[in-house]
């Protein structure tokens, strides 16, 4: 997920596609097959055979190579194994522990378009959200744009800047991905729609990451709707929540969150805003309590204290805990600014919220026995108020908290307990602006840049840079790491980086 996804959707797919999802349609416009021709019929077959290698640009066809639009399942993968260990999977866009950490894993710590990539793999259309990853199975989601330019008006929220018009209708699009060779499995097209609103000129219609639990996938396009597919890529249900109105009109981006059977999602924006609760197997609305909140960009983090399970959300007005049973509040404390992008993060008793807008501001909530407003109290374990990120999240990783200054390529590291400083902010060479979320695994911290350059630095003790990398690909989604793999989503296509040769 990014804020910056909050973008353009330049990629563009062939008018005639060889399966949709059924019914999924666009709300406002559909083709009635009705009144078309039998002669019509004939060469819209003949130009969907001759279309389907066709790939996804703007005014030609993409190189030879580029992934095909639908693809038949593949017998060279197995199906994802929903009784895998959850803590050695990448399930969610922050990791099996919903911090950025997988602590079980140890990626390569150097690379580059010629070396320790296994495979990289062109992606359609264009997306900012975050491969997540199951066995051997890696969804992802991308939206493209087709069919002709609109000059037609769109709605716009108060204060647009440094926007991209929807002058296409965009097709929302989940993959699965064969984690061994790159390979596209099936691709499932769940909407058709030209977006009602623009979205931020470095973002994407396709900036929400998906969630899985090795049974199904669930992928929200925001107001383009939340789609659960199984793992062969089979439509279980859908959920349209109507229109959001983002400030800024700079697009959407909160990822779903999902914990046993109910999937969480967060819904603020400029209108009536909500936390909703769906049923994992049916989609069926399990709860929906009002927020009173403006937009924001964060999803949920599902945290258990004391055996009981919460869902927390960060935003302007509270980070607020709801009880995911119920949906009643347990907690909230007060002190973010507006435009809280950032994720929070949790371990050890302690949960930690930041944001950076008109100010900055960081803190740690102490969880046991949290309850009713805490702001201003000794639940409040320490506060900051420089050097906070705004649009990539903390990473906590070893008892250390990582994070970007605002968006820009500083670092620091402190205590996670106490709040002490251990260094930072120190600015990372070769960086230009960052979208992305530090990651952190092997004893390691890996951070992007959007540039393609990727940093490696020792986690332990003082700041010690031990590699630069580069790719040739613009990056605003945040790194996946599994095993000794590390995957990296760029705007053309998906990297998997391993010293070892395929499985």
């Amino acid at each position: 997920m990014s804020y910056a996804g909050l973008g353009p959707c330049r990629e563009r797919w062939p008018e005639v596609m060889l399966k949709k999802t059924p019914d999924h349609g666009n709300r406002k416009m559909r083709l009635k097959k009705d009144n078309l021709s039998g002669p019509t019929l004939l060469l819209l077959a003949i130009l969907s055979s001759a279309t389907l290698g066709a790939g996804c640009s703007q005014t030609e066809p993409e190189p030879e190579g580029t992934a095909h639009r639908e693809t038949p399942p593949s017998t060279g993968a197995k199906a994802p194994q929903a009784k895998l260990d959850p803590e050695k999977q990448w399930a969610s866009w922050r990791g099996p522990l919903g911090t950025g950490a997988s602590p079980d894993s140890s990626p390569p710590i150097e690379w580059s378009e010629e070396k320790n990539v296994r495979w990289k793999t062109a992606l359609p259309g264009k997306g900012h959200s975050t491969p997540v990853i199951w066995g051997d199975r890696i969804f992802l989601t991308s939206a493209a744009s087709f069919g002709e330019a609109t000059e037609e008006e769109h709605e716009h929220s108060d204060g647009d800047h440094d926007n991209v018009d929807p002058e296409y209708r965009q097709r929302s699009v989940v993959l699965a991905i064969n984690r061994a060779d790159g390979s596209i499995l099936w691709e499932k097209i769940v909407n058709e729609e030209r977006p009602h609103e623009s979205t931020h000129v470095t973002g994407s219609w396709a900036s929400c990451s998906p969630v899985t639990d090795g049974e199904y996938v669930i992928a929200s396009f925001g107001s383009r709707g939340i789609y659960c597919l199984d793992i062969g890529g089979e439509l279980a249900w859908k959920k349209d929540l109507g229109d959001m109105k983002v400030k800024h009109g700079h697009g959407e981006g909160s990822s779903p969150a999902l914990h046993g059977d109910t999937v969480v999602v967060n819904w603020d924006h400029e209108g009536d805003s909500f936390a909703l609760a769906l049923d994992r197997q049916t989609g069926k609305e399990l709860w929906r309590v009002a927020r009173d909140e403006v937009s924001s960009w964060s999803t949920p983090l599902i945290i258990e204290e004391a055996g009981r399970p919460q869902a927390v959300i960060a935003a302007t007005t509270r980070v607020r805990s709801y009880d995911l049973a119920t949906g009643g509040v347990i907690w909230e404390c007060g002190g973010l600014s507006n435009n809280v992008v950032a994720s929070p993060v949790a371990a050890d008793g302690f949960l930690y919220a930041a944001s950076s807008y008109e100010f900055q501001a960081m803190f740690a909530i102490r969880l046991e026995g949290a309850s009713g407003d805490l702001t201003g109290t000794d639940a409040v374990a320490w506060k900051i108020d420089r050097h906070t990120p705004y649009v990539p999240s903390p990473l906590l990783y070893q008892g250390k908290l990582f994070f970007i200054r605002h968006l820009q390529a500083f670092l620091s590291c402190m205590d996670a307990k106490t709040g002490k400083p251990i260094f930072g902010p120190r600015r990372l060479p070769g960086f230009q602006m960052i979208y992305s979320s530090p990651v952190g695994a092997g004893g390691k911290v890996y951070v992007m840049s959007r540039n393609g350059v990727m940093l490696v630095i020792e986690s332990d003790g003082d700041y010690a840079l031990i590699a630069t990398n580069e790719l040739e690909d613009s990056f605003s989604a945040s790194p996946a790491i599994i095993g000794d793999e590390l995957f990296l989503r760029g705007e053309r296509h998906l990297y998997c980086v391993s010293e070892k040769p395929a499985r």
